[in-house]
């Protein structure tokens, strides 16, 4: 496996000393004075524009009426349980059930659809703590427990939570995993394979979403020809796709395989990256196969099955 060059750029910056005249020396000045230096900082960007502020003494603001308009406006009450301990609000409650968003939430509540311990609640911001009684159209409802199910997804599934085409989505393989009602985690092609996760954490959704938290994935690709020496090369050392430059982790032939099959680790979340990548070279893609996500295997996890996530395997992903 060719070994994958990194470019590492730094700024260089050059300042130049600033030499001022030596004033010369009278009379008055005192010999045993030493001189003093300032230093000046360089500015680090451009201030033309900016105004300059003044620094008022700490007591000026004592001694100076404070009148009306100086006066902070005053924030809106938050509805405080009267237990004293600590809650969530009642949109965050609602949504964490699995009714509905929270924004949606907010306006269920404005309507008048939620009560709290057999009294309606209006306002915004309500807190609800444990042990309250939290009825939605008048039904009980409760926060969810979190759940995390990692499935193998096989081919000629779509993964969406339904389709108005009528065809198979991958919400059908994990229907019986959970009686709370969870998402996936991205996306997988309706013809790729491989690692999907589903939660109904939206916080650890979010976090193995973002392009900042650089997520690792490791895909088998099975191309209609022979991967060359040289374009095996030209993809480790990255390429621009779309006016976008492609970075891959690594690329190399799968052990004991023809070059036909090939490894790519890749912490991108462009839609379609790993098969835009060999279609840029003139391959097509045959299988594509998510073998790992975010350091989750299919060891022991036969196509078409789910399971739940261990607690060690839980540990990790919160750490990342």
């Amino acid at each position: 496996m060719p070994k994958i060059k990194k470019m590492n750029s730094s700024k260089n910056s050059s300042g130049g000393r600033h030499q001022g005249k030596k004033k010369p020396q009278t009379s008055a000045t005192k010999k045993s004075e030493p001189k003093k230096f300032e230093a000046k900082k360089k500015p680090t960007g451009n201030f033309k524009d900016k105004p300059a502020f003044k620094r008022e003494s700490p007591f000026s603001k004592k001694e100076r009426p404070v009148s009306r308009e100086d006066k902070p406006t005053p924030k809106p009450k938050q509805v405080k349980p009267e237990n004293g301990i600590e809650g969530i609000r009642l949109n965050k409650y609602i949504s964490n059930s699995g009714v509905c968003s929270r924004r949606e939430a907010d306006v269920y509540i404005k309507a008048g659809s939620a009560t709290v311990n057999g009294k309606l609640v209006t306002e915004m911001g309500h807190i609800v703590t444990l042990g309250d009684e939290v009825r939605f159209d008048g039904s009980l409802i409760n926060q969810e427990q979190k759940r995390y199910v990692l499935l193998n997804k096989p081919k000629n599934f779509i993964t969406t939570m339904e389709d108005e085409r009528g065809r198979k989505t991958v919400m059908e393989l994990v229907a019986n995993a959970t009686k709370e009602r969870i998402y996936p985690v991205g996306r997988l092609d309706r013809n790729t394979t491989g690692l999907l996760l589903f939660t109904n954490d939206g916080e650890l959704a979010k976090k193995l979403t973002h392009p900042k938290s650089n997520i690792q994935k490791i895909y088998h690709a099975s191309l209609d020809k022979k991967l060359s020496n040289s374009d095996l090369i030209k993809i480790s050392e990255g390429f621009m796709l779309d006016e976008k430059r492609v970075i891959v982790d690594d690329i190399s032939y799968v052990v004991n395989q023809p070059k036909t099959e090939v490894g790519v680790k890749i912490h991108s979340g462009r839609n379609r990256i790993v098969r835009r990548i060999f279609e840029h070279f003139d391959y097509s893609v045959v299988k594509l196969d998510r073998v790992i996500f975010a350091g989750l295997t299919k060891k022991d996890l036969p196509r078409g099955h789910w399971r739940h996530l261990t607690e060690m395997e839980l540990n990790t992903l919160m750490m990342l």
